[in-house]
């Protein structure tokens, strides 16, 4: 089965591209910043150096391991199900549920190795240039070099190697026990338990007084756990919103139709908006609060502060950065993979421009629903921090924030949706019918 693996990914290098591009980007983020352990770790390292490096390093590398694992198993859940029928060939042909199992997961743990491997350079640049950022803050000294040694390497390959098998053992684990009833499974109770800790962490920050230094780790954490809460309830509220939607037109009436019907393959794209969402908007709208008072105060900013300012921006960015990878990688597969749909809509008589009205009236429900659930998400913890920090109760910082979250999330989103569908349609429609769905 590894060698039906090898020969799998050497014959059809295509259908990995979005796994590939997944490892590659979350092997390079977590060597970048995993290498500031070793660089803490020099001799003649002063102690403040020390811990801004290591701070850097634990908070942006925990966050950069949960999202190779989400950006992996969501490109890696739409190469299996997409695969659902060799799959099942392959079972009638005499394979065994494990001999599928390893093959699927060799071709992840071998798209892995690739990826990380071509990660490393790009990880030796991406250390310094991070290490340049804190010495131009005055964070660190000008006296460190950057040091790339084994704890970065071995952190990128191991965590890039224990993401992607544990993805394609959860994407298969998904494909080969069908559609189960919504409701059931563990999901639910995660979900429930993620909320009810991030409304208790939001409602603690009224606990804290407005100089406390860690008083924006409360809320922050509280939206991130809010988001997360309404990111594993996707296709519930998906469903919840569709039903409520009478939409006028063809156009329209169709696009709810058919997203009522693909709500469960959906939900990792809604799942990536809602928590792009909700992590952007809160960090960003809260971090300039926290400036414009520190500003009226007249006070000068502490290392710690600018530490946090710094980890603050950087896991906005990386969030972004692969909240759009998973968009694009799950969204591009999704739609191709409709080129059969397409071409029947069109032989029954739509044309081109109605088939991409379809589309994109797709992409806006999706849109509207993953930004609102996130910026719901976002204020339960924007609101206490603000009330606490400012006593005001809607920051006016806000109104120049989401507009540019939300722009960037119908960007990726519909904008991804239009580019593909519009590729596909180029097919001809007898073709695309009587290609293999």
């Amino acid at each position: 089965m590894l060698l039906l693996a090898l020969r799998s990914v050497r014959q059809r290098p295509g259908r990995f591209l979005a796994t590939l591009l997944s490892a590659f980007l979350g092997a390079a983020i977590v060597m970048t910043f995993n290498s500031m352990h070793d660089t803490a770790g020099q001799p003649g390292v002063d102690p403040v150096s020390s811990e801004t490096l290591r701070t850097a390093a634990g908070v942006v590398g925990g966050y950069g391991t949960l999202l190779v694992f989400f950006a992996v198993a969501s490109a890696l859940t739409v190469n299996v199900r997409q695969r659902a029928a060799e799959l099942e060939l392959l079972r009638c042909s005499g394979a065994t549920p494990g001999q599928i199992r390893r093959m699927v997961v060799g071709e992840a743990v071998v798209v892995a190795l690739v990826g990380a491997a071509a990660a490393t350079l790009p990880a030796v640049l991406g250390g310094r240039l991070l290490l340049g950022v804190f010495q131009d803050t005055g964070q660190v000294a000008g006296s460190v070099d950057h040091s790339f040694g084994a704890v970065a390497l071995s952190s990128g390959v191991g965590i890039t190697l224990v993401a992607s098998a544990g993805a394609a053992l959860l994407a298969l684990r998904r494909v080969t026990r069908g559609r189960r009833p919504r409701g059931t499974g563990r999901r639910p109770f995660f979900a429930y338990t993620a909320l009810v800790a991030g409304g208790a962490a939001a409602c603690s920050t009224f606990a804290s007084s407005a100089t406390d230094e860690m008083l924006m780790a409360f809320p922050a954490q509280g939206a991130i756990l809010l988001s997360v809460g309404c990111a594993l309830l996707a296709p519930r509220l998906l469903t919840g919103v569709l039903g409520r939607l009478a939409p006028g037109g063809a156009s329209g009436w169709l696009a709810v139709r058919n997203l009522r019907q693909r709500a469960d393959e959906l939900a990792g794209t809604l799942m990536s908006l809602i928590l792009f969402t909700a992590v952007s908007t809160a960090t960003l709208t809260m971090q300039a609060v926290e400036s414009d008072e520190v500003a009226a105060s007249g006070l000068v900013k502490s290392v710690d502060a600018k530490n946090l300012e710094t980890l603050n921006y950087t896991v906005v960015g990386i969030v972004v950065v692969f909240v759009c990878v998973m968009l694009v990688n799950s969204l591009y597969a999704a739609t191709t993979y409709r080129s059969r749909e397409f071409g029947q809509q069109r032989l029954a008589g739509a044309t081109p421009g109605q088939v991409l009205g379809v589309v994109g009236a797709e992409g806006l429900v999706l849109t509207v629903v993953g930004l609102l659930f996130g910026t719901l998400a976002a204020l339960a913890g924007i609101i206490p921090f603000t009330v606490v920090r400012s006593d005001a109760v809607l920051p006016g910082q806000l109104a120049g924030v989401w507009p540019a979250v939300a722009a960037v999330g119908a960007a990726a989103t519909v904008g991804t949706l239009l580019f593909t569908a519009r590729r596909v349609l180029r097919t001809p429609a007898v073709r695309a019918v009587g290609a293999t769905a």
